[in-house]
């Protein structure tokens, strides 16, 4: 991805070296949908949850940044600012006005308005202070841990977490979390599953305005699909547990995943990303 030199984004909070103070517990609808929402690679809630008790150091000490790691700084910079611009000309098109996310770097461990999490639960978007969370090492983790290198395999990740930002922002999540309370857990997955997958149709939105852009470079679009594959449910569940339960997805299969954010590529606009009402995922 051509990205060095470009606009970055003034909307990024840098908590680096800051430890967890400030823990806020996790409760409500806000707990359910950071329980839900909280990663990209489905994480395990006990992650977040085991991070609640325990007393949290005040700070790591002075942050001191590598050369790799500002490098990775300003590239999430400036995808978030590549986001910004699409959704606010999509957001207008549609008569509405787009609410800029902001990002917070951290490292190793994070207060939101939706508790506490460590970086094990890898990049989350909080509805509740509409803020995306992230802690660069998972830069070299989606690498070497899930197999899908490539800076547009990254910029996939916060394009995703952005989708979930404009889901809050058009009132779906509101739709949906409450379905919980009314439905088995195997039913209310299936909504979690189209939740996730219109987050990657998002992202797949911004990917074609990149492109339209000219800033794509060759292998970037396979980069996207290669993340969008490594992190399916049943890819991540044969890997870790040797076997699949599909009952137990939450964010769908690494075809489903890669399906959506092609279809979202494809059409570059907001309309057509209704997995709800899509008839086969």
């Amino acid at each position: 991805m051509k990205w060095k030199g470009r606009e970055r984004s003034s909307n990024v909070e840098d908590r680096r070296g800051m430890g967890g103070k400030g823990v806020a517990g996790i409760g409500g609808g806000l707990g359910i949908i950071i329980l839900i929402v909280v990663t990209l690679m489905g994480g395990n809630p006990a992650d977040i949850l085991g991070g609640l008790s325990g007393s949290q150091g005040d700070s790591q000490g002075e942050y001191q940044e590598t050369a790799k790691e500002k490098e990775a700084a300003d590239f999430v910079s400036v995808v978030l600012a590549d986001t910004e611009k699409v959704w606010t000309k999509e957001f207008k098109q549609d008569g509405m006005t787009y609410k800029e996310p902001t990002l917070v770097l951290y490292t190793d461990q994070v207060s939101s308005a939706c508790g506490q999490a460590g970086k094990s639960v890898g990049p989350f978007y909080c509805p509740g202070d509409q803020k995306l969370y992230i802690d660069l090492s998972f830069y070299d983790e989606l690498q070497n841990k899930y197999g899908a290198p490539g800076d547009f395999a990254m910029a996939y990740v916060i394009a995703h977490e952005v989708g979930h930002h404009v889901q809050t922002l058009l009132g779906t999540s509101d739709e949906i979390m409450p379905l919980r309370q009314k439905m088995s857990e195997e039913k209310f997955n299936k909504y979690l599953v189209r939740f996730e997958l219109q987050a990657d149709y998002y992202a797949g939105v911004w990917a074609n305005h990149a492109q339209g852009q000219n800033l794509l470079e060759e292998g970037d679009l396979e980069e996207a699909l290669g993340a969008a594959n490594a992190v399916g449910d049943d890819t991540l569940q044969k890997k870790g547990q040797g076997y699949v339960v599909p009952e137990s997805f939450t964010h769908g299969t690494s075809a489903q995943r890669e399906r959506w954010f092609q279809k979202g590529f494809d059409n570059g606009t907001i309309e057509g990303g209704d997995t709800f009402k899509a008839k086969n995922l």
